[in-house]
């Protein structure tokens, strides 16, 4: 049997807090199926670059610095998560427009998953906007995850009642049924879950 057909994912990285999210679910992702290879993407404003030296020329030498702080970037989170196996990736740096170079890099890797930011703000300058991720969400030509920081408190589902009558009746409200998936046979929970209490 031969190996499976890698799956091409690209990871677009602006340096921002969220950013750093971004790589934390690629890596969670390349971790639970191997085939998974993951593409780093930094998009250089060819007028501002990231904003990490004023006055700098963007030029092959500047794309090659990023390159090398998005690798570490990259290196330091799979320090902190201590992923236990191996991860393969790859880590590009374009110069232009970002919405575009995320498109067409995108395009020349027959990307099969892209993960974006949704508020990539960087301590030094601005560079992927909301109107990036909204782009590359209407015109890639495969799926978009788009990572934001969870906004929702977390809840407890064991802490549940069942809902009466009158309950169902009043919200217009159907509960879940809950299901398992074991040897080949779908079969549902004896308890299933209600509303929160």
């Amino acid at each position: 049997m031969s190996d499976p057909k890698p799956i091409q994912v690209l990871v677009a990285y602006d340096f921002s807090e969220t950013a750093k999210g971004t790589i934390e679910r690629a890596i969670n992702v390349a971790l639970r199926a191997p085939q998974h290879l993951i593409h780093f993407l930094a998009v250089l404003d060819p007028r501002k670059g990231l904003g990490l030296h004023p006055n700098r020329k963007i030029d092959f030498q500047y794309a090659e610095e990023v390159q090398e702080l998005l690798k570490e970037a990259v290196h330091k989170t799979l320090e902190e998560m201590s992923p236990g196996s191996d991860v393969h990736f790859f880590v590009h740096t374009r110069i232009g427009n970002p919405a575009e170079e995320i498109l067409q890099t995108a395009e020349l890797l027959g990307t099969d998953l892209i993960f974006i930011g949704s508020h990539g703000r960087t301590g030094i300058k601005r560079l992927m906007l909301g109107s990036v991720s909204e782009r590359v969400v209407r015109e890639a030509k495969c799926p978009v995850m788009v990572v934001r920081e969870k906004g929702y408190e977390n809840v407890v589902l064991e802490d549940v009642h069942t809902v009466t009558d009158a309950e169902r009746e009043r919200g217009h409200y159907v509960e879940p049924h809950r299901y398992s998936y074991s040897n080949n046979a779908l079969q549902r929970s004896k308890r299933d879950f209600g509303t929160l209490i």
